[in-house]
């Protein structure tokens, strides 16, 4: 079937038809007769979530900026949609051409969060593409996995032909090129993956072979093909302001999670919160320069008519030229209407400044993310923040007009005990209690503070990967009391308490440091129904403790456990640049509850010096620790 994907009949009767038909604005359109590759770059999640994903953006610019290239995208049908293409047995297509995908070069999957596992065997499914990659005939198209959860691959590694593990301006043109080589001279699938071997990044799970011990830890992981390499290293763009980025990205013609432009002004983090991956897996900090980003900012809203821009970083107030940054947008657009949203910022004199004149004091709200309660457990998690910085940061605002106060925590975390989880209701109301000390004549109202709790998974590459999960059990336990400690409070009134759901928390915990084996357990529970598991009206739990019973896959093994420095990790045979070495010196640092030195102030001998640049080269101070 071809060009007839959907009728209008289907269309019509299912929820948000734009989300499959294509043809929005900046959307590529090349002759797919003239081009070599055909590339279908899959967001296994709804149209909405998927379109405001800036990698995605990225890696499609870059591709059709090729002439021998045709990257197209597509999304995970919604369940409405799913299930009339498998009544009709509707193959899934491209959303640019409406071509089917089983008949692409490649299938490439970004993979943001473990809940999204289902939805890839979805799209594989729907595609009438065999879900196991050994299955796969030589005129399927080559299934690529990357995104940050790739930087533990085994949980979906059967059903991925190759993993690209780093970012994606760094090695995919070579990818291609050898790709292109390998068909001009009729070359097979196999000749083909063991080329891609070859380039750093690149990891094919079918040359590598695990053993395991009878207590089920890892006994080996080993190379079956020679063209496979002892280690896969981690690649990187170096050069932020000399490379691509789309001065075109794509406007949907329905609301999605983010609609507005989205600069990107630096790749990284010098923070090094030991429970965040991204703070690891993205060294070194490495900015984009000034001069880029104005000329970029201004074709992006000129080619888009967003009016809204967005400075995309993990620790935005760390960009050493923001002021001058966020002064020239508001100088240059906000007298055109332009809104600008500046997250991850920490609050100080300069982010109130700013804020105040781009938001609307009276509907906004600040958000602080303390992690922990006590000032103990901050120290065990490095985060870098001082309980004097918060209050003050507080009032600071409060002073300034607001009186809204977003406040994120995590429960579980390494060593944490009920008085770190009462100090997260203490500090809640300390901070109500900043609001309620100014003068009457200055306060607008109830001040509203919004604590919510999410519950901690221990991820790979960071310290804490060697830490255990509590159980679905203590996770609640410790929600309901700090529920009740809340209630406590001076000023409860002001306090309004969400949190996270544990059970899906747990799910996430065994994909993070789970092993091949665990991916019998995805496809079963995939078969039995299980898509959309990170959508609460969706997740089934039932079915999800039914796959991992009958694989032999639990909780205690994979999630709930502590692990030792000499157990070999699904994940060993990568090299991010950050040592195994470091994370173990830093983790146990997190037990004597010392903090370690952030980039900026001096150099803590992680090991992202092996890439040759970054904050790591360009303005680095202190001393080795």
């Amino acid at each position: 079937m071809n060009k007839l994907a959907l009728s209008d009949e289907i269309l019509l009767s299912v929820d948000k038809p734009a989300r499959y038909i294509g043809n929005e604005i900046n959307m590529v359109k090349k002759d797919p007769s003239k081009v070599d590759i055909r590339f279908a770059m899959c967001f296994p999640d709804v149209y909405e979530i998927g379109m405001s994903h800036l990698g995605i953006q990225i890696l499609y610019d870059m591709f059709n900026k090729r002439e021998d290239v045709y990257c197209e995208r597509l999304y995970s049908p919604w369940v409405d949609l799913d299930k009339l293409m498998r009544e009709k047995n509707i193959p899934l297509f491209a959303l640019e051409s409406q071509d089917p995908v089983k008949d692409f070069d490649f299938l490439g999957f970004t993979i943001q969060y473990e809940m999204c596992y289902t939805n890839i065997l979805q799209v594989l499914d729907l595609s009438h593409i065999s879900l196991f990659s050994k299955d796969r005939r030589e005129e399927d198209p080559i299934v690529i996995g990357g995104g940050p959860c790739t930087y533990n691959p085994e949980p979906i590694a059967d059903f991925i032909d190759l993993f690209y593990l780093g970012e994606g301006e760094a090695v995919y043109n070579e990818l291609f090129d050898i790709y292109k080589e390998n068909k001009k001279n009729g070359g097979t699938r196999l000749e083909f993956l063991e080329k891609a071997a070859s380039i750093d990044g690149i990891y094919v799970p079918a040359f590598y072979d695990v053993t395991y011990n009878e207590d089920k830890t890892i006994k080996s992981f080993t190379k079956n093909n020679p063209a496979a390499k002892d280690k896969v290293k981690r690649v990187v763009e170096m050069d932020m302001s000399n490379t691509y980025y789309p001065t075109k990205p794509i406007v949907p013609y329905v609301q999605v999670t983010q609609d507005r432009v989205v600069l990107e002004i630096q790749r990284g983090c010098i923070r090094g919160c030991r429970f965040c991956q991204a703070g690891i897996v993205y060294r070194p900090l490495r900015e984009r320069s000034l001069d880029f980003l104005k000329d970029i900012a201004g074709q992006m809203l000129k080619n888009t008519g967003h009016e809204e821009i967005s400075l995309s970083s993990l620790s935005s107030s760390d960009y050493s030229q923001l002021q001058e940054l966020v002064y020239y947008l508001i100088d240059e657009f906000g007298s055109k209407g332009v809104n600008i949203s500046l997250p991850s910022l920490r609050i100080d004199a300069f982010a109130l400044d700013v804020m105040s004149k781009v938001q609307d004091i009276k509907k906004s709200s600040l958000t602080f993310a303390p992690e922990a309660g006590t000032q103990r457990l901050r120290d065990v998690i490095n985060k870098g923040l001082t309980e004097e910085e918060i209050l003050n940061g507080a009032r600071d605002a409060f002073i300034g007009g607001w009186n809204k106060v977003k406040l994120y925590f995590m429960l579980g975390l390494p060593t944490e005990n009920f008085d770190d989880v009462e100090g997260i209701a203490n500090l809640a109301d300390k901070i109500a209690r900043e609001y309620y000390d100014l003068p009457k004549e200055n306060r607008k109202g109830r001040v509203n503070i919004n604590v919510s709790t999410s519950y901690f998974v221990p991820k790979p590459f960071t310290p804490f990967q060697w830490s255990a999960m509590e159980t679905v059990d203590n996770y609640l336990e410790k929600q309901r009391f700090l529920k009740g400690k809340i209630d406590e409070q001076l000023n409860r009134k002001s306090i309004r308490y969400s949190w996270h759901d544990a059970e899906t928390s747990i799910i996430e915990g065994i994909f993070a440091r789970g092993d091949r084996r665990v991916g019998k357990a995805i496809y079963d529970a995939y078969k039995s129904g299980c898509i959309y598991d990170s959508w609460s009206e969706h997740f089934d739990f039932d079915k999800w403790l039914k796959a991992f019973a009958d694989n032999d896959i639990s909780a205690e093994f994979y999630a709930n456990r502590d692990r030792d420095f000499d157990e070999i990790l699904p994940w060993d045979f990568i090299d991010v640049g950050v040592t195994k070495e470091f994370l173990w010196r830093d983790y146990n640092r997190s037990l004597k509850e010392k903090t370690t030195i952030n980039c900026a102030a001096g150099c803590a001998n992680c090991g992202a010096k092996v890439f040759g640049g970054g904050i790591c080269f360009d303005r680095q101070g202190g001393q080795v620790q």
